[in-house]
């Protein structure tokens, strides 16, 4: 199996369950170390990854809000969840894809990451199904993979605004979102988003670790290029607030937690 080639195929599926089966196979096949790199594949331009017919996408704030005291209120918010990780997967397959001549393990940790996320999307997808309600059924929209298209041309800006900022902002919503759905005694979700907040820790984790490895190739100032690199490409605003045991267990050091305390 060749890399970059089992990327591109899984990316461009349009099913969400054969993705989610692609991604697992190329894992393993990783794992075992059947997996080969050719550094001379075509490199495509992905202007969208494949996806099924439904959701809906439209624009953030055309997402209806509802109540999560009924039921399909609390089904809109597991359906938002399952979108958030269906798009993880597309854009931890096109971390691995897209960014050619990085170190042999910069590519096994995002096929983890992809391998993790397709779990959280099944295990919320079938949560969704018990409720009576299937992916696709709520309009969603598209903001991360807008961000990928952003990110493109740069493992460090891919780097510093995936992982670091949207990913990060999965872990200061979690606990507000635990406890709403602990307040409806949806304990099956509760348990769902400890395995999803446990990992994402993990994938924040990766892409600090390779924001300061590229950070430190260039010789660039992490605090300082974060900071930049925000303001540059129109990342959405950091509010409190901030989980910051998640945060320092993700990666960020003791320096960006201060100024995010400054906020």
């Amino acid at each position: 199996m060749e890399l970059f080639t089992a990327c591109l195929d899984a990316l461009s599926e349009p099913d969400a369950a054969c993705k989610c089966q692609l991604v697992d196979a190329l894992y393993q096949a990783w794992q075992s170390g059947d997996v080969t790199l050719n550094g001379n594949a075509p490199l495509l331009p992905i202007c969208e990854p494949g996806r099924p017919d439904r959701p809906e996408l439209v624009p953030p704030l055309q997402v209806p809000r509802r109540k999560m005291t009924t039921l399909a209120g609390r089904a809109a918010m597991i359906h938002a969840l399952a979108h958030i990780e269906f798009n993880a997967v597309n854009l931890a397959l096109d971390a691995a894809y897209r960014f050619r001549d990085m170190p042999h393990a910069f590519y096994g940790d995002w096929l983890k990451v992809a391998s993790e996320e397709a779990l959280h999307f099944n295990l919320l997808s079938g949560h969704l199904r018990s409720m009576g309600y299937d992916y696709g059924h709520f309009p969603a929209h598209n903001g991360l993979w807008e961000m990928a298209v952003k990110t493109e041309h740069d493992p460090l800006v891919r780097m510093a605004l995936v992982p670091r900022v949207l990913e990060a902002r999965g872990l200061d919503a979690t606990p507000a979102i635990v406890e709403k759905l602990k307040s409806v005694n949806d304990a099956k979700a509760v348990e769902i988003l400890a395995v999803v907040e446990r990992d994402e820790i993990g994938h924040v984790a990766i892409g600090s670790r390779w924001y300061l490895y590229l950070c430190e190739q260039r010789g660039l100032e992490p605090l300082a290029t974060f900071k930049q690199l925000l303001g540059e490409y129109d990342a959405p605003p950091l509010k409190p607030p901030f989980n910051y045991e998640g945060r320092r267990a993700g990666g960020f050091s003791q320096e960006e937690l201060g100024w995010l305390k400054s906020l």
